[in-house]
Protein backbone atom coordinates (compact mmCIF):
# COMPACT_ATOMS: atom_id res chain seq x y z
CA UNK A 1 0.00 0.00 0.00
CA UNK A 2 0.85 3.50 -0.31
CA UNK A 3 -0.19 4.68 2.38
CA UNK A 4 0.62 8.61 1.87
CA UNK A 5 -1.67 8.31 -0.94
CA UNK A 6 -4.25 6.70 0.30
CA UNK A 7 -4.68 8.97 3.16
CA UNK A 8 -4.48 12.06 1.30
CA UNK A 9 -8.08 10.12 -0.94
CA UNK A 10 -9.08 9.34 2.86
CA UNK A 11 -8.76 13.03 3.59
CA UNK A 12 -10.78 14.01 0.81
CA UNK A 13 -13.80 11.99 1.30
CA UNK A 14 -13.52 13.20 4.62
CA UNK A 15 -13.69 17.05 3.36
CA UNK A 16 -17.05 16.08 1.46
CA UNK A 17 -18.73 14.35 4.24
CA UNK A 18 -18.02 17.09 7.04
CA UNK A 19 -19.47 19.46 4.52
CA UNK A 20 -22.65 17.32 4.62
CA UNK A 21 -22.43 17.73 8.69
CA UNK A 22 -22.37 21.55 8.34
CA UNK A 23 -24.99 21.88 5.90
CA UNK A 24 -27.34 19.82 8.63
CA UNK A 25 -26.07 21.65 11.66
CA UNK A 26 -28.48 23.70 13.34
CA UNK A 27 -31.51 21.87 10.78
CA UNK A 28 -31.71 19.33 13.84
CA UNK A 29 -35.35 18.60 14.83
CA UNK A 30 -35.50 16.54 18.30
CA UNK A 31 -37.60 14.04 16.57
CA UNK A 32 -34.79 13.09 14.51
CA UNK A 33 -32.52 12.21 17.56
CA UNK A 34 -32.73 8.79 18.81
CA UNK A 35 -31.11 6.84 21.67
CA UNK A 36 -29.15 3.46 21.37
CA UNK A 37 -28.47 3.50 25.01
CA UNK A 38 -28.82 5.93 28.22
CA UNK A 39 -27.28 9.25 26.80
CA UNK A 40 -25.77 7.77 23.55
CA UNK A 41 -27.32 9.44 20.97
CA UNK A 42 -27.41 8.99 17.42
CA UNK A 43 -29.36 11.17 14.33
CA UNK A 44 -30.02 10.49 10.44
CA UNK A 45 -26.86 12.46 10.09
CA UNK A 46 -24.72 9.74 11.89
CA UNK A 47 -26.48 7.21 9.59
CA UNK A 48 -25.91 9.43 6.05
CA UNK A 49 -22.08 10.27 6.89
CA UNK A 50 -21.47 6.74 7.86
CA UNK A 51 -22.71 5.47 4.63
CA UNK A 52 -20.85 7.84 2.92
CA UNK A 53 -17.90 7.22 4.55
CA UNK A 54 -18.48 3.60 3.60
CA UNK A 55 -19.57 3.98 0.12
CA UNK A 56 -16.05 5.80 -0.56
CA UNK A 57 -13.89 3.97 1.18
CA UNK A 58 -14.80 0.45 -0.05
CA UNK A 59 -13.47 1.64 -3.33
CA UNK A 60 -10.04 2.54 -2.01
CA UNK A 61 -9.00 -1.16 -0.45
CA UNK A 62 -11.63 -3.65 -1.80
CA UNK A 63 -10.69 -6.31 0.75
CA UNK A 64 -10.89 -4.14 3.94
CA UNK A 65 -13.63 -4.64 6.44
CA UNK A 66 -15.53 -2.64 8.69
CA UNK A 67 -15.40 -1.54 12.21
CA UNK A 68 -18.14 0.96 12.69
CA UNK A 69 -20.29 3.07 15.06
CA UNK A 70 -23.25 2.64 13.47
CA UNK A 71 -22.74 -1.01 12.15
CA UNK A 72 -22.19 -0.79 8.59
CA UNK A 73 -20.06 -3.10 6.40
CA UNK A 74 -18.52 -6.16 8.16
CA UNK A 75 -15.56 -6.97 10.04
CA UNK A 76 -12.31 -8.96 8.18
CA UNK A 77 -9.60 -11.17 9.59
CA UNK A 78 -6.80 -8.37 8.80
CA UNK A 79 -7.61 -5.24 7.33
CA UNK A 80 -10.49 -3.10 8.25
CA UNK A 81 -11.59 0.33 8.29
CA UNK A 82 -12.62 1.80 11.73
CA UNK A 83 -14.92 4.83 11.80
CA UNK A 84 -16.71 7.07 13.51
CA UNK A 85 -19.05 9.50 11.14
CA UNK A 86 -19.90 11.67 14.34
CA UNK A 87 -18.06 11.03 17.17
CA UNK A 88 -19.54 13.94 19.40
CA UNK A 89 -22.85 13.79 18.78
CA UNK A 90 -24.54 15.11 21.62
CA UNK A 91 -21.97 18.74 20.91
CA UNK A 92 -23.83 18.65 17.33
CA UNK A 93 -27.28 17.62 19.05
CA UNK A 94 -26.77 20.81 21.47
CA UNK A 95 -25.42 22.83 18.95
CA UNK A 96 -21.99 22.80 20.31
CA UNK A 97 -18.76 23.62 18.83
CA UNK A 98 -16.48 20.75 18.38
CA UNK A 99 -17.44 17.27 17.09
CA UNK A 100 -15.44 15.15 14.39
CA UNK A 101 -15.24 12.63 11.90
CA UNK A 102 -12.33 9.68 12.91
CA UNK A 103 -11.18 7.19 10.08
CA UNK A 104 -8.69 5.18 10.70
CA UNK A 105 -7.05 1.64 8.52
CA UNK A 106 -6.36 -0.87 10.94
CA UNK A 107 -4.07 -4.10 10.40
CA UNK A 108 -5.69 -6.59 12.96
CA UNK A 109 -5.00 -3.95 16.24
CA UNK A 110 -2.08 -1.38 14.54
CA UNK A 111 -3.47 1.35 12.75
CA UNK A 112 -2.07 2.07 9.43
CA UNK A 113 -2.95 5.46 8.93
CA UNK A 114 -5.27 8.04 10.79
CA UNK A 115 -8.09 10.87 9.49
CA UNK A 116 -9.76 12.99 12.40
CA UNK A 117 -11.44 15.82 10.65
CA UNK A 118 -12.71 18.55 13.39
CA UNK A 119 -15.81 19.64 11.39
CA UNK A 120 -16.37 23.06 13.04
CA UNK A 121 -12.89 24.28 12.44
CA UNK A 122 -12.30 22.26 9.62
CA UNK A 123 -9.18 21.19 10.60
CA UNK A 124 -7.82 18.13 9.30
CA UNK A 125 -5.41 15.83 11.21
CA UNK A 126 -3.86 13.25 8.56
CA UNK A 127 -1.43 10.77 9.79
CA UNK A 128 0.06 7.21 8.31
CA UNK A 129 2.28 4.98 9.65
CA UNK A 130 6.38 6.00 9.57
CA UNK A 131 5.13 9.16 7.70
CA UNK A 132 4.88 11.55 10.57
CA UNK A 133 1.17 13.71 11.49
CA UNK A 134 -0.20 16.52 9.74
CA UNK A 135 -3.23 19.27 10.54
CA UNK A 136 -4.36 20.90 7.13
CA UNK A 137 -1.16 19.56 5.65
CA UNK A 138 1.59 20.91 7.83
CA UNK A 139 3.39 18.96 10.45
CA UNK A 140 2.76 18.49 13.74
CA UNK A 141 4.26 17.55 16.90
CA UNK A 142 3.27 16.98 20.77
CA UNK A 143 4.03 19.27 22.79
CA UNK A 144 7.61 19.71 24.86
CA UNK A 145 6.48 20.50 28.52
CA UNK A 146 8.04 17.78 30.52
CA UNK A 147 6.67 18.07 34.23
CA UNK A 148 2.48 17.52 34.93
CA UNK A 149 2.12 20.47 36.70
CA UNK A 150 2.76 22.52 33.90
CA UNK A 151 0.01 20.25 31.82
CA UNK A 152 -3.18 20.84 30.03
CA UNK A 153 -4.97 17.63 30.20
CA UNK A 154 -8.14 16.29 28.63
CA UNK A 155 -10.49 13.70 29.40
CA UNK A 156 -14.17 12.45 29.23
CA UNK A 157 -16.65 11.08 31.58
CA UNK A 158 -18.57 7.86 30.56
CA UNK A 159 -21.95 8.55 29.47
CA UNK A 160 -23.06 4.88 30.41
CA UNK A 161 -20.66 2.71 32.23
CA UNK A 162 -20.40 4.61 36.22
CA UNK A 163 -19.06 1.08 37.73
CA UNK A 164 -16.11 2.90 38.29
CA UNK A 165 -17.16 6.62 39.08
CA UNK A 166 -15.55 6.72 42.82
CA UNK A 167 -12.61 5.46 41.52
CA UNK A 168 -12.80 7.93 38.33
CA UNK A 169 -13.47 10.80 40.62
CA UNK A 170 -10.87 10.19 42.75
CA UNK A 171 -8.66 10.40 40.07
CA UNK A 172 -9.93 13.54 38.84
CA UNK A 173 -9.38 15.37 42.33
CA UNK A 174 -6.03 14.33 42.26
CA UNK A 175 -5.06 15.67 38.24
CA UNK A 176 -6.81 18.73 39.28
CA UNK A 177 -4.13 19.73 41.81
CA UNK A 178 -1.67 18.25 40.08
CA UNK A 179 -2.24 20.28 36.50
CA UNK A 180 -2.64 23.14 35.35
CA UNK A 181 -6.33 22.09 34.16
CA UNK A 182 -8.58 19.80 33.51
CA UNK A 183 -10.45 19.96 29.51
CA UNK A 184 -13.58 17.89 28.70
CA UNK A 185 -14.63 18.25 24.86
CA UNK A 186 -16.83 15.67 24.01
CA UNK A 187 -14.84 14.07 21.51
CA UNK A 188 -11.95 11.79 22.27
CA UNK A 189 -10.70 12.43 18.46
CA UNK A 190 -10.67 15.67 18.76
CA UNK A 191 -8.76 15.19 22.14
CA UNK A 192 -5.92 12.78 20.93
CA UNK A 193 -5.57 15.67 17.92
CA UNK A 194 -5.13 18.30 19.92
CA UNK A 195 -2.58 15.84 22.26
CA UNK A 196 -0.44 15.21 18.83
CA UNK A 197 -0.41 18.86 18.00
CA UNK A 198 0.36 20.20 21.07
CA UNK A 199 -2.57 21.75 22.72
CA UNK A 200 -2.77 19.41 25.33
CA UNK A 201 -0.22 17.48 26.67
CA UNK A 202 -2.30 14.18 27.79
CA UNK A 203 -5.97 12.93 27.26
CA UNK A 204 -6.92 10.07 29.60
CA UNK A 205 -10.32 7.90 29.20
CA UNK A 206 -11.98 5.01 29.88
CA UNK A 207 -15.16 3.54 27.68
CA UNK A 208 -14.22 4.40 24.91
CA UNK A 209 -14.89 1.91 21.68
CA UNK A 210 -12.09 1.70 18.77
CA UNK A 211 -13.59 4.06 16.66
CA UNK A 212 -13.41 6.93 18.99
CA UNK A 213 -9.78 6.35 19.24
CA UNK A 214 -8.00 4.15 16.78
CA UNK A 215 -7.52 7.49 14.18
CA UNK A 216 -6.04 9.78 17.37
CA UNK A 217 -3.94 7.26 18.64
CA UNK A 218 -1.70 6.89 15.38
CA UNK A 219 -1.98 10.71 15.41
CA UNK A 220 -0.27 11.16 18.75
CA UNK A 221 2.38 7.94 17.81
CA UNK A 222 3.53 9.56 14.70
CA UNK A 223 3.50 13.35 16.23
CA UNK A 224 6.35 11.74 18.89
CA UNK A 225 3.91 10.87 21.54
CA UNK A 226 3.51 8.23 23.36
CA UNK A 227 -0.20 6.18 23.89
CA UNK A 228 -0.89 3.02 26.29
CA UNK A 229 -3.90 1.97 28.55
CA UNK A 230 -4.17 2.36 31.95
CA UNK A 231 -1.94 -0.97 32.40
CA UNK A 232 0.74 -2.41 30.52
CA UNK A 233 -1.46 -4.82 29.46
CA UNK A 234 -4.35 -3.20 27.63
CA UNK A 235 -4.43 -1.79 24.00
CA UNK A 236 -5.50 1.47 23.38
CA UNK A 237 -7.51 1.04 20.46
CA UNK A 238 -9.12 -1.98 21.67
CA UNK A 239 -9.71 -2.73 25.44
CA UNK A 240 -11.55 0.23 25.98
CA UNK A 241 -8.75 2.52 28.42
CA UNK A 242 -6.17 5.09 27.07
CA UNK A 243 -3.98 7.42 28.07
CA UNK A 244 -2.24 9.54 25.34
CA UNK A 245 0.72 11.78 25.98
CA UNK A 246 3.32 14.31 24.47
CA UNK A 247 5.38 10.97 26.20
CA UNK A 248 7.49 13.23 28.52
CA UNK A 249 4.80 13.53 31.20
CA UNK A 250 3.67 9.51 30.60
CA UNK A 251 4.66 7.70 33.26
CA UNK A 252 4.25 10.64 35.70
CA UNK A 253 0.83 10.42 34.94
CA UNK A 254 0.26 6.77 34.59
CA UNK A 255 1.74 6.35 38.43
CA UNK A 256 -1.32 8.82 39.22
CA UNK A 257 -3.61 6.80 37.38
CA UNK A 258 -2.04 3.32 39.33
CA UNK A 259 -2.35 4.88 42.30
CA UNK A 260 -6.37 5.56 42.05
CA UNK A 261 -7.32 3.49 39.22
CA UNK A 262 -8.54 0.14 41.74
CA UNK A 263 -10.47 -1.55 38.19
CA UNK A 264 -9.55 -5.16 38.09
CA UNK A 265 -9.07 -7.00 35.31
CA UNK A 266 -11.70 -9.66 34.88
Amino acid sequence: MDLKKLTDQVAAISVDVAAFIRSEAGRLTESRVSSKSLNNLVTHVDHVAEDRLVEGLELLVPDAGFIAEEGSGEQRERFNWVIDPLDGTTNFVHGVPCYCISIALVDGTEPLLGVVHEVTRDERFTAWRGGGAYLNGLPIRVSDRTQLQDSLLATGFPYDDFGYEAEYMDLLRELMHRSRGIRRLGSAAADLAYVACGRFEAFYEYGLNSWDVAAGVLLVREAGGQVSGFRPSKDPVFDEEIVATNSSIHNELLEVIERNWQRQDS
